[in-house]
């Protein structure tokens, strides 16, 4: 082929007509060399000159672009490049017979094939997408290097979705011919990946190959597996699933340090878990449906879920207990009272209520002698008039009824102002408790997660080999 160039070259420098001529002239041996060829030839057969002889394939593999890894129907489409090279002794011919020809190119359905597929393909497609032209040599080598638009099965682990690190493989393979035929003869060990297009979603960390064998009776096939460790980029789940997930669950928080008057708290919780189910619908679409792994956002998602239906039940009994008073015959005990109006609030940094209970037990004696005094001058002024004294202790009497009245109401107010005030020190201690839970929480359910995928950013050629 090295003269073929020069010849073309010392062709175009002649005259047209003469160039003309001897451009024909070289298509005509061109077309002769392929009828002598193809004359007699026969694709369906091996070209092997002892039925004993086994055609060596060297295979390889190159990658162009990792097109998807649907985790629902767990497949990865790629689009490839095999390379395949092999010997035909019947396509062979002396360059010198044939002006200098050492390359040709045939169609590839003209000649005999290897028959190498892809096992475990998932979309029915085991052949390649498009049979291009094979390059033949002048001593019997063809090339071919055809494109293959593949979907093949792989096994998805979302345990920790959305920082996780997958295991693809692709595993090629003759399909009728054993290793006492055709043997597999892996090129390069690494997946050629100069002209790969990078994936938004996913990273190739690592694609190698590895030849095996499998054993189907009394024969043995030859197989070539190549391994793509893939790599998620999390950066589109964690703004737009965790990050709202963890804003929810700091809503869910804040329902404790609402006011229990305004009656927005069952509200605000409502809300949280109706926005809640709607993130887990979502996740349900996107992972595979599978009984084996929870996915890590599908377990905080129910961890959120489970602490704001907690929320939701505390916040009815904090309710509950805002609005008890001695009309709904819920009396106060004296440990109630020591604990939730003056032991607690003073941990928790709250502004009790013992000052109130002192000045009122303070201010009842006073009251008691002022209508004692008054009642003693009374008594007096009945010794000098006696009508006067009827009309006083009427007085006196109506005067005694709306005091006790005006206590009796004041005693009720207390009651429900104690109530109010239980129901905030509940509110408060429920606030750190869910406080401290949420952010442990997410500490605890992610850090597995985040450690192993730090470990691959940071170190990715020790987890190559995992």
């Amino acid at each position: 082929m090295q003269l073929l160039p020069a010849l073309v070259m010392c062709v175009l420098s002649l005259p047209g007509t003469t160039a003309a001529r001897t451009i024909k002239l070289l298509a005509e041996i061109e077309d002769t060399l392929l009828k002598n060829l193809f004359r007699g030839y026969q694709k369906w057969v091996r070209p092997v000159r002892n039925i004993s002889d086994t055609i060596k394939v060297k295979f390889g593999l190159e990658i162009s672009q990792l097109v998807d890894v649907d985790e629902k129907n767990q497949l990865m489409a790629t689009n490839v490049w095999l390379k395949q090279e092999w010997n035909d002794y019947k396509l062979s011919w002396n360059p010198d017979d044939y002006g200098g020809i050492h390359t040709i190119r045939v169609p590839s359905e003209s000649i005999w094939l290897p028959d190498i597929v892809l096992y475990g393909n998932a979309d029915g497609r085991f052949e390649v997408s498009l049979m291009t032209k094979a390059v033949v040599k002048y001593n019997g080598t063809v090339r071919w290097t055809p494109p293959a638009n593949y979907k093949s099965s792989c096994t998805i682990d979302v345990t920790f979705f959305p920082f996780d690190k997958q295991n693809c493989s692709m595993k090629f393979g003759s399909w009728t011919y054993d290793g006492s035929m055709v043997d597999l003869i892996l090129v390069d060990e690494d997946v050629d990946r100069k002209d790969f297009f990078d994936n938004g979603e996913w990273e190739i960390l690592n694609a190698t190959g590895m030849k095996g064998m499998r054993r189907a009776g009394y024969h043995l096939y030859p197989f070539i597996t190549y391994s793509f460790v893939l790599r998620r980029l999390p950066l589109f789940y964690t703004l737009f699933l965790i990050i709202p997930c963890l804003g929810l669950s700091l809503l869910t928080v804040l329902v404790f340090y609402s006011p229990s008057d305004e009656g927005e708290k069952l509200s605000l919780s409502t809300s949280v878990l109706v926005s809640l189910t709607v993130f887990l619908l979502l996740i349900e679409e996107i992972i595979p449906s599978s009984s084996r792994v929870i996915p890590l956002i599908g377990e905080y998602l129910l961890f959120i879920m489970i602490f704001v239906t907690l929320s939701i039940i505390v916040t009815v009994f904090v309710i509950n207990v805002h609005h008890r008073s001695s009309k709904t015959y819920h009396p106060m005990a004296p440990w109630v009272k020591k604990l939730f109006l003056q032991t607690l609030p003073k941990l928790l940094c709250m502004r009790g209520h013992t000052d109130r209970y002192q000045c009122s037990k303070s201010e009842n004696p006073k009251v008691k002698q002022k209508t004692f005094d008054k009642h003693q001058h009374n008594t007096g002024k009945n010794d000098e008039n006696a009508a006067m004294i009827a009309i006083l202790e009427k007085a006196a009497e109506s005067v005694r009824y709306i005091s006790s009245h005006i206590k009796k109401e004041h005693s009720i107010r207390e009651v429900v102002e104690d109530w109010k005030f239980v129901a905030q020190v509940l509110d408060r201690i429920f606030l750190w408790l869910f406080l401290l839970a949420a952010i442990l929480g997410s500490v605890l359910m992610f850090a597995p997660a985040l450690q192993m995928w730090a470990s691959i950013v940071i170190m990715p050629s020790a987890n190559y080999h995992t």
